[in-house]
């Protein structure tokens, strides 16, 4: 991907996610709060280690953080989530900034994580070699983003959406950008950004919801991709679409009628040599 096409996408990404952060809060954040503990595990954040999050979000990799008593900066490229995180953890140093330009100088932390981020720069590779300048000799990394294929509960509000009809936008990641989203797939970027020692593997699990809370939050919402293509329906074709997701809802339902939805991630990790 060229600059240009890359800032394209970064600048697309920002207009997707601009004041969203009440409403990520009400529904993708406790689904994507689910690999914190290993995510810090594998970048060995604990008592007084100087760590980095990037894309922090509304702030519940932070909060972990400060829990084990580390030292922690946290940047988002949205203002929205940069407030929502400060007012969560005063305690935290949290600015504005953006991958791949940190506003750090070089060797300033001992660990680095991005929950869920690779997927929303338009350069990973760039980005991860960011955050390989800001790591000490020995600071180790580490990332998570949701595995290709997707699991049943990942595709949910989008099968709904094609069954009524509406076709679901392209990739966006240019063939010079793009990589398998799989344990290899991001381990192969870690080490191409320079990163040694590198792992990558799978976490699975089932994320409990309500099932007229997971579509509204992102319908209402307008999260993520899934979210804005359903916010851009016509009533028509919202209504069809939540009558199909309620079809198709009923077969990830547990036993006490809220939904079971299996999801699963990548969770990559690397030492800077």
């Amino acid at each position: 991907m060229t600059t240009a096409s890359a800032s394209a996408f970064d600048t697309q990404e920002r207009h997707m996610w601009a004041g969203r952060a009440a409403a990520y809060r009400r529904s993708a954040e406790r689904l994507c709060a689910h690999p914190v503990p290993d995510l810090l595990d594998a970048a060995r954040v604990a008592e007084g280690v100087g760590h980095l999050d990037v894309g922090c979000g509304t702030g519940t990799v932070v909060e972990a953080a400060r829990a084990r008593g580390a030292h922690v900066t946290a940047v988002d490229a949205e203002p929205d989530m940069v407030a929502a995180t400060g007012a969560r953890v005063p305690q935290a140093r949290v600015e504005h900034g953006t991958l791949p330009e940190l506003p750090f100088p070089d060797a300033e932390f001992d660990a680095a994580t991005a929950n869920f981020v690779l997927n929303h720069v338009g350069d990973p590779i760039a980005a991860l070699t960011e955050l390989h300048r800001v790591l000490r000799p020995g600071g180790r990394v580490a990332v998570t983003l949701w595995r290709n294929p997707d699991a049943a509960g990942q595709t949910l509000l989008g099968r709904a959406a094609q069954a009524a009809g509406v076709t679901p936008p392209a990739g966006r990641a240019g063939p010079g950008v793009d990589f398998a989203r799989t344990g290899d797939g991001v381990a192969g970027l870690l080490r191409t950004a320079g990163f040694a020692d590198v792992r990558g593997t799978e976490l699975a699990w089932e994320h409990p919801a309500d099932a007229e809370e997971w579509w509204a939050g992102f319908a209402d919402g307008g999260i993520g991709t899934v979210g804005t293509m359903l916010g851009a329906l016509t009533q028509e074709e919202r209504a069809a679409a939540k009558a199909h997701y309620d079809r198709l809802a009923e077969e990830l339902a547990g036993p006490d009628g809220r939904l079971l939805l299996p999801h699963i991630a990548v969770l990559a990790h690397g030492v800077k040599a």
